[in-house]
């Protein structure tokens, strides 16, 4: 199974009230990269067909194209899974003396995203993610965070790989980016969100809101729930 992960939005400084996590899973990547790169060689105006990255939030000639692009992405071999957070619901545990901990953080969600597709008979559970700064957590102790979460519930002699991948070079990463970016644009109400979340829909396995009611169950439990 090779996961390809990607997120769109900030934990802090916009005005956004959702944070998305998400990608799909393939059995091919090699076919996957493939149609994305020959799309872009065929569809996008000169200017597009041979930048490196072709972002979902890059300004297209028009909203026709965006749709259109989403569109072939959801007939290709891919199974869509993400997450999404209100970001006034991130937990107290994350939050310290008005920062957030987004290393932390990032790693509680990315765990939680990838256990949608739990459980699985797949003995091979490969991630590959976005490269992203992450904020007092390094590379070896993110991948640990995540292996520690996985492990138990994973078949034995399963081989997890976790690999952060520049989406520059990895067009997969660049499909993630492009899902992400309809999650984002759906759930905080920007124009043409709807159609964007209608066109992917059918191809999702999986999604979530995590955290959803974490400050009922504080009020009510007097403590900090961890899990949503």
């Amino acid at each position: 199974m090779f996961n390809f992960l990607d997120e769109a939005g900030n934990f802090k400084g916009d005005k956004d009230e959702y944070f998305i996590i998400g990608g799909f899973t393939t059995g091919n990547p090699k076919r996957t990269s493939k149609a994305f790169r020959k799309w872009q060689a065929t569809k996008f105006p000169k200017k597009f067909r041979y930048k490196a990255e072709v972002k979902f939030s890059d300004k297209l000639p028009n909203e026709s194209l965006r749709l259109k692009t989403l569109n072939y992405l959801a007939k290709q071999d891919i199974r869509i899974f993400y997450t999404f957070l209100k970001k006034s619901n991130i937990p107290l545990e994350y939050r310290k003396k008005g920062k957030i901990e987004g290393g932390l953080l990032y790693a509680e969600l990315v765990a939680q995203t990838l256990n949608l597709l739990l459980p699985t008979s797949d003995l091979e559970f490969r991630i590959f993610r976005d490269q992203r700064h992450l904020k007092k957590l390094s590379q070896a102790q993110f991948n640990q965070n995540i292996k520690l979460d996985l492990l138990p519930k994973l078949p034995a002699k399963t081989i997890i790989q976790i690999t952060a991948l520049n989406s520059a070079d990895n067009r997969n990463i660049q499909i993630a980016d492009w899902i992400c970016g309809a999650f984002f644009g759906y759930h905080n109400k920007r124009k043409n969100g709807k159609h964007y979340f209608s066109v992917l829909k059918n191809s999702i396995i999986a999604s979530q809101e995590l955290f959803e009611n974490y400050w009922t169950n504080l009020y009510q439990n007097k403590k900090p729930p961890h899990k949503s």
